[in-house]
């Protein structure tokens, strides 16, 4: 048995038993893994796929727990790896951040300027998607970290932190009549044609069940994931803007001006997760501080030994 051929497994499983897809994401030939997938089998002396001819068409009862083995020896090899890296040379690696645009674009600069002051040789790369590809990277071993507002939390094999709690706010254009308006209500922002995140990110879920819980209909015109191209559209006119309070910088956005909404929409928290089962390097608990200092090393070590998967803000 090697390791390589519990790599196969695991690979043509994440890719839906496509084997010619598992072997361009590995680099290598569809009959090699097919080949190498047989001989595990024969050595196991149990199928580990279902198939119709030659394509694979399902997993076994047996296929399954092999598959959950295969995982778990994978991991603790990868593990093995950090612990020896880290304890080796301790300010060099690579660290995979996995995280929305709202948080590369405004929350994560300033973390990432101190973490790369504090370790030059540690290589990071910041990999940007939608919060349900945020937890898939963290799942499937792409990302070691992941930075989102949304569905972090919905899977038992990640560990997810609050961060910080954050709020709305309303942009328009300077002189627009809500300006004029104190308070500001929904019932008001109604009236007008709204701008704001596609339904996955940044707390929209908060926005649509505000206007919802009032009786309202909010008339969205136009969604985005990036709040620069949000705002953009209220500067063109095409609508009031609901934005992530992060997301406004009175000096860069001078055409504008913001509201505040804390009164009207759910407060919201950004949470950082990690799996389960990852070995946490040393700069990767000091990046986690420096995101959220409330996120000591011994505070995160005692919530994975716990059990527990949100020690709260």
């Amino acid at each position: 048995m090697k390791l390589q051929q519990l790599r196969y497994l695991v690979e043509v499983e994440r890719c839906g038993l496509n084997v010619s897809e598992a072997a361009a994401a590995l680099y290598t030939s569809q009959p090699g893994i097919s080949k190498q997938v047989r001989l595990l089998e024969a050595e196991l002396g149990i199928t580990v796929f279902e198939r119709s001819g030659k394509r694979l068409t399902g997993i076994t009862a047996a296929g399954r727990v092999v598959l959950d083995m295969a995982r778990k020896i994978l991991t603790d090899t990868a593990n093995l790896a950090r612990v020896g890296a880290d304890f080796a040379a301790e300010s060099k690696g690579q660290l995979t951040l996995a995280t929305t645009h709202t948080q590369a674009r405004y929350t994560l600069p300033p973390v990432i300027r101190r973490f790369v002051d504090r370790y030059p040789g540690v290589r990071l790369h910041v990999q940007q998607g939608s919060p349900v590809q945020v937890a898939e990277w963290l799942l499937d071993g792409t990302a070691e970290l992941g930075i989102a507002t949304e569905a972090l939390d919905r899977h038992p094999q990640l560990v997810t932190l609050p961060c910080y709690q954050w709020s709305h706010k309303v942009v328009v254009p300077r002189g627009h009549a809500l300006l004029e308006l104190e308070p500001l209500t929904l019932a008001a922002l109604a009236q007008y044609p709204l701008v704001t995140y596609d339904v996955s990110f940044t707390g929209r879920s908060h926005v649509d069940r505000a206007f919802e819980r009032q009786g309202l209909i909010a008339n969205v015109v136009l969604t985005a994931i990036d709040s620069d191209v949000i705002k953009t559209y209220v500067e063109l006119g095409l609508g009031v803007g609901i934005i992530a309070e992060m997301a406004f910088d009175p000096l860069r956005d001078s055409g504008l001006a913001a509201l505040a909404a804390n009164h009207l929409f759910a407060t919201n928290t950004t949470r950082l997760a990690f799996r389960r089962d990852l070995w946490l390097r040393g700069y990767d608990f000091d990046f986690i501080e420096l995101l959220a200092p409330q996120l000591t090393r011994r505070v995160i070590e005692a919530t994975v030994a716990g059990n527990s998967s949100d020690p709260g803000l």
